[in-house]
C-alpha cells in the first residue's frame, strides 16, 4: 500500500519586536529586554539677530509730548506762545529782534507738528498771525493805536526773513506730514485689496 507523506509547516520567523517609546533623558528597553540608558541633548534656542537698534535721537523724539491739536488749537498755541516770548524778551534782553526770531523758528515747527493731520494746511496760516501777535510787546510804539500799529508793521518789515523762515519751516514740515499720511493710506488700501482678493473663493 501507498503511504501518504505528510508535511511539517514550518513556522514563519515573527516580526522583531519593536522598543517601546522611550521618555527624553529616561530609561527604555533595548531589544533583548534589557534597560539602556539614553540621554536626550535639548536644542538650543539661538538668539535672534536684531533687525536693526533704534537710534538714541529717535528714542529721544518718541518720548517727547506729541499732542494733536485742531487747527484753532494751533493757531492759539503758537500765538499765547510767541507773545508770551515776546513779553520776555522785552524784559530781559530789552526787545532783541534777533532772539525773538530765533525763538519763532522752534514755535514754527512745533505748531507744524501738532496739528491734527485733517488740519495741517493751517499750520503755515496760523503761524504769521502768530509771529504778529509776538511781535506787540518788542515793537516799541508810542503815541496811542496808530504808533503802535506803525511800529508793528515795521517790526514785521524788519522781521521779514525770520518771518519767511518760520512759515516756510512750518509748510515744510506739514508738507512732509502730508506725503506720509497719503502714502500710509495707499498701503492700507493695497493690504485691504490683497486681504479681500485672498478670501474670494477659487471657481
Amino acid at each position: 500500500m501507498e503511504q501518504h507523506r505528510t508535511r511539517t509547516p514550518r513556522r514563519q520567523p515573527s516580526p522583531p519586536e519593536q522598543a517601546p517609546a522611550m521618555a527624553a533623558g529616561g530609561l527604555g528597553e533595548g531589544a533583548a529586554g534589557y534597560p539602556v540608558a539614553v540621554t536626550v541633548t535639548p536644542a538650543v534656542s539661538r538668539p535672534r539677530p536684531r533687525s536693526g537698534q533704534v537710534a538714541p535721537f529717535v528714542l529721544a523724539l518718541r518720548r517727547f509730548p506729541n499732542p494733536r491739536l485742531t487747527g484753532i488749537g494751533a493757531g492759539l498755541f503758537a500765538a499765547a506762545a510767541m507773545f508770551l516770548l515776546g513779553c520776555l524778551d522785552q524784559v530781559i534782553l530789552d526787545g532783541s529782534e534777533i532772539v525773538y526770531g530765533v525763538l519763532f523758528l522752534p514755535v514754527s515747527a512745533l505748531t507744524a507738528l501738532w496739528v491734527r493731520p485733517a488740519d495741517l494746511v493751517t499750520a503755515p496760516i496760523s503761524v504769521p498771525i502768530a509771529f504778529a501777535v509776538g511781535v506787540i510787546p518788542i515793537a516799541g510804539g508810542t503815541g496811542g493805536f496808530g504808533g503802535q500799529a506803525m511800529a508793528v508793521v515795521t517790526a514785521l518789515a524788519v522781521q521779514a526773513g525770520w518771518l519767511y523762515g518760520g512759515t516756510f519751516a512750518a509748510g515744510l514740515i506739514a508738507t512732509v506730514r502730508k506725503i506720509r499720511l497719503m502714502r500710509e493710506r495707499r498701503r492700507h488700501q493695497a493690504r485691504v485689496a490683497a486681504g479681500q482678493g485672498a478670501r474670494r473663493p477659487r471657481p
